[in-house]
């Protein structure tokens, strides 16, 4: 249903991503998600160790046992989870995108050699406390902050909405200190370090989200990233993410058209299949339009990033346009299944739910649409 054709692009190397990813989804998460979803558990554990096998934590990082696989690959494996479940890419993408690309930018050799093989092959998770309570659009406001006591750093704060969070073995913490912000690696068990998941969500069902707490948690020197200078340091974590959404919206956007698809033609009204109304196939052509949109421009942004030419204004660009795209097509779905497009015998709902924080998370629809204004007027509209 690709009428554009547009995965004729992907070379040999990135179609075999796709099929090797879109096999493990079939046999191993399809069957399953949707009692995840209702639930609100994900075996992440084992689902770790089957995606760690298949090389794709950090796959897009050089060395430490990740696969070095180029943007675009990277992509293409995010769309595959994401038509899933977003909680699956998500999942994919803390560990990987934020977690293990922090560690990997702004480590040290020994925390590197310490982490990045175990979080690449599935065997150790992380997670990547950036946003707080209080302030989330706003990370420059933060309370967390790390002090110095003797060679040991003292921590003292709090993070919420963290994916991973209490299944982590090791949490990427950002503080304020008084050289400005820096983060910490602080593994589970720490004494003061605690976690707590958040329940009764109605989106993100299918994937651990929790808050951590820091009460006067000792670290020694070297759980410092020594490299992280800045709020710079995670914001470009940020963008990392933010790639892999551009895609994996897509692919949420594509399970839900496909859904909409397949039941047009099976249900009968009126005495012939929906599928055969005007409003029907408008409403499909629409989906087809807004998904070969956003798939030519998760593609063109992907091979800016493979070439080293990508901006964090493209992305948000990207991330922007493809998650409205896709809540866009999930909803025109819904319509289109009418009363049994509200149940987890179908997708779509599920997916319209979780795209409802996906438009939220790693930079608000506000945020992206004032930094497109931005670059569009040379005058920022949020910043002092």
């Amino acid at each position: 249903m690709d009428v554009l054709r547009v995965d004729d692009q992907l070379t040999q190397d990135e179609r075999l991503v796709r099929d090797t990813v879109r096999a493990f989804r079939n046999e191993a998460v399809d069957p399953y998600i949707a009692e995840w979803f209702e639930s609100g558990n994900l075996p992440v554990r084992e689902l770790a160790r089957a995606m760690g096998g298949l090389g794709l934590f950090g796959m897009h990082l050089q060395g430490y046992g990740c696969a070095g696989s180029g943007a675009v690959a990277y992509g293409i494996a995010c769309r595959e989870l994401e038509a899933a479940d977003s909680g699956l890419r998500s999942f994919v993408s803390v560990q990987g995108s934020l977690a293990m690309a922090a560690i990997h930018k702004y480590g040290s050799e020994e925390q590197k050699q310490r982490w990045l093989p175990g979080m690449a092959a599935g065997e150790l998770i992380g997670c990547f406390g950036l946003t707080e309570p209080d302030h989330g659009s706003d990370p420059g406001s933060m309370r967390t902050r790390a002090r110095r006591d003797g060679s040991d750093w003292i921590l003292n704060g709090a993070k919420m909405w963290i994916t991973n969070g209490s299944v982590a073995d090791v949490a990427v913490v950002w503080a304020r200190t008084e050289e400005g912000v820096n983060g910490f690696l602080v593994p589970a068990g720490t004494p003061g370090f605690t976690t707590s998941d958040i329940k009764r969500k109605l989106s993100l069902r299918a994937s651990v989200t929790s808050e951590l707490a820091f009460a006067d948690v000792r670290l020694p020197a070297d759980a410092l990233l020594p490299d992280a200078k800045g709020l710079k340091a995670p914001l470009g974590c940020l963008s990392e993410a933010r790639f892999g959404i551009v895609f994996g919206a897509v692919g949420a956007g594509r399970a839900c058209y496909e859904a909409a698809v397949d039941y047009a033609k099976s249900r009968e009204q009126f005495g012939r299949p929906i599928a055969g109304f005007q409003l029907t196939q408008e409403k499909l052509a629409w989906m087809e339009v807004a998904l070969g949109q956003a798939g030519l421009t998760a593609l063109h942004i992907g091979r800016l990033k493979d070439a080293g030419k990508v901006t964090s204004q493209q992305v948000s660009f990207g991330k922007l346009a493809n998650v409205r795209a896709a809540l866009d097509v999930a909803r025109q779905a819904r319509t289109i299944l009418g009363a049994n497009g509200v149940t987890l015998e179908y997708p779509v709902l599920r997916h319209a739910n979780n795209l409802e924080s996906v438009l939220t998370y790693e930079g608000t629809q506000e945020i992206h649409t004032l930094v497109l204004g931005e670059a569009i007027t040379g005058i920022s509209a949020y910043r002092g």
